[in-house]
């Protein structure tokens, strides 16, 4: 029988997502960016946890820490971007505070109680899993070994190097871009030329349900080469591909209830061919096109207000369901 889907509501609703930034992006380890951007002392980058800003400096006796990216004075951002410095000064009205998050100065500074002694930036927690940087805006989460569990060693692969990053967006609600992403049974359809190369049919193509994560497992028609994808709740996507060694990961994040907002960073092997590299990130950027234009689709016809739910199929389905279970479980009674 087939499984209904959440309420189509929950795709367009504001409410909705700010039950999502709070029960479910606050509390949860989150793909952010290269480790290598925080390597040294005095480095800073400003990154997103599913619409909440945070900023992960490496102080000066080299502890990698994770802050809101959030001035305790007026509630501006402090960082954009990434770079090398000794403080972190608030644009605003200056206060300045160090790399371990401590309040160092203030302009008037004697306005407050104590000098402001005890002003600190709110801590957010902050790891690294080989060149990826995690961050989680909950500053006692359990470690990030716990949410990755036996995925390092289902990736298995060699080192890379890393390549490059692609922005794009899509005009639909995150959990619709994330539910695209969990199955190929609309490969045959919506992806001629992977569907050309990768066997989907049932049975071939291989779901597996995780407690952190959910996996597909591939190989490719004519080399059984393996390929794997993978998402880490909550919207953490790692795509592996049939061929030479390759892994491109990023955040399918909210930005706003009916946008997503995606980066991805690509990595390669040292000795990667430039040409079949070019002709790779060509062929991937055709699939994200298309599956672009899948995911505003769905939400087009979602956000018609006629239609309360869908269906799923249960077994080629069967990751959609599980996110959309793991989601309501977060959310109910709530939502």
């Amino acid at each position: 029988m087939p499984l209904e889907t959440l309420p189509y509501a929950w795709y367009s609703s504001a409410d909705v997502l700010r039950l999502e930034r709070e029960r479910i992006f606050a509390r949860r380890w989150q793909y952010a960016g290269r480790a290598d951007e925080v390597a040294e002392p005095g480095s800073i980058v400003a990154v997103d946890a599913g619409g909440i800003p945070l900023l992960v400096a490496r102080d000066r006796a080299g502890e990698l820490r994770a802050f809101l990216n959030v001035c305790r004075h007026r509630g501006s951002i402090l960082v954009e971007g990434a770079g090398r410095r000794e403080t972190i000064q608030c644009p605003y009205h200056a206060w300045t505070y160090d790399l371990d998050g401590t309040l160092r100065a203030a302009p008037r500074g004697e306005e407050l109680d104590r000098g402001g002694d005890g002003i600190a930036l709110l801590p957010a927690s902050v790891d690294t899993w080989g060149p990826f940087l995690w961050v989680n805006p909950e500053p006692r989460a359990a470690p990030l070994a716990d949410t990755l569990g036996s995925l390092p060693e289902q990736l298995g692969l060699p080192a890379l190097r890393f390549h490059s990053r692609v922005h794009f967006s899509v005009e639909a609600n995150w959990k619709g871009a994330v539910e695209n992403f969990l199955e190929c049974y609309h490969c045959p359809t919506a992806h001629p030329a992977f569907a050309a190369e990768v066997d989907v049919r049932p049975g071939e193509y291989v779901l597996e349900r995780h407690p952190t994560f959910l996996a597909q497992h591939c190989a490719a028609k004519a080399t059984g080469a393996r390929g794997q994808f993978h998402l880490v709740y909550p919207n953490t996507g790692i795509n592996v591909f049939p061929g030479p060694p390759n892994l491109s990961i990023g955040p399918i994040a909210p930005d706003g209830p009916e946008r997503t907002a995606r980066f991805l960073d690509y990595f390669f092997a040292e000795d990667a061919d430039d040409d079949w590299v070019a002709e790779f990130l060509a062929y991937d950027d055709q699939i994200g096109r298309e599956d672009t234009a899948l995911v505003e689709s769905v939400h087009r016809g979602m956000r018609s207000g006629l239609v309360e739910r869908g269906l799923l199929l249960p077994e080629s389905e069967q990751l959609v369901a599980a996110f959309q279970a793991w989601v309501s479980e977060r959310l109910e009674p709530h939502a």
